[in-house]
């Protein structure tokens, strides 16, 4: 099966032909219990470190996840949900590996495409009910050229879906994007509070924050920061900020104020 090609913007801000993402090759199908050959295998175990293209055996993940593309607008005042589109959900390390080796890489996307990574069904929008009372940890490359965003997105990608960025009982992130712009690079990680109890939400922490003392509220997600800027490589001097969606939300074209910062 073809990879997914892409070209990089050649003129100005002006975006060149989007990723295609229509078709993508996960963990291969009809080969539980068989051999590259196409003999039966018996109960050999062959993992995708072994044989990449003839693996029986997957490595599941926490959580199911669905990756999402956003495509450049076309100037003619496209709506927002006609530019995201699902590309598709996984659940296990060799599939994700799958999708991650058949798509374009960020460094060749048009510019204002974004990648989104979030748990399944959860849309990568603010006004998700899972999002709406939440926010995210962001930062911005502006030297562009000098930034490695291939491997530092995968690392996120990594680090989001083995559960490394939170606690286990935390339940807060919900999702991590990336932005291709003309003057820079943005990776940040959406969280489903922004560090206190959602009104009328969830059960137990995992869910809303319930239960939660605005302090162990502040706490988690404070965690969550600066694990996300060890994922970024960032030195100690940089500061990855925190501001909440509907701070967002409200500030339209300026950047919203940074609740939190690491």
């Amino acid at each position: 099966m073809a990879a997914a090609t892409s070209s990089a913007p050649t003129n100005g801000d002006k975006p060149s032909s989007p990723v295609d993402l229509s078709t993508i090759p996960i963990s291969p199908v009809g080969n539980e219990n068989k051999k590259p050959n196409g003999e039966a295998s018996g109960d050999e175990q062959i993992t995708v470190f072994h044989d990449k293209d003839n693996f029986n055996v997957k490595h599941p993940l926490m959580h199911k996840w669905t990756l999402w593309f956003t495509k450049p607008p076309s100037g003619k005042g496209d709506n927002w949900n006609d530019l995201l589109k699902e590309v598709i959900t996984f659940n296990s390390v060799e599939e994700f590996w799958g999708v991650y080796n058949n798509i374009a890489p960020t460094s060749e996307l048009a510019l204002k495409s974004d990648y989104h990574l979030f748990k399944e069904g959860v849309r990568p929008e603010w006004e998700d009910v899972q999002n709406k009372h939440g926010g995210k940890w962001s930062y911005q490359f502006k030297e562009k050229r000098a930034v490695p965003i291939d491997e530092l997105w995968l690392h996120v990608m990594l680090a989001a879906i083995g559960e490394t960025l939170e606690e286990e009982e935390d339940g807060e992130l919900m999702g991590v994007v990336v932005n291709v712009r003309k003057g820079f690079y943005r990776i940040g990680a959406w969280t489903r509070t922004i560090g206190k109890s959602i009104p009328g939400g969830g059960d137990g922490d995992v869910a809303g924050g319930k239960g939660r003392s605005v302090e162990k509220g502040k706490e988690v997600l404070m965690n969550i920061g600066r694990k996300f800027k060890e994922v970024l490589k960032l030195p100690a001097a940089e500061v990855v900020e925190f501001s909440g969606h509907t701070d967002s939300a409200h500030s339209g074209s300026t950047r919203a104020k940074a609740k939190y910062t690491v």
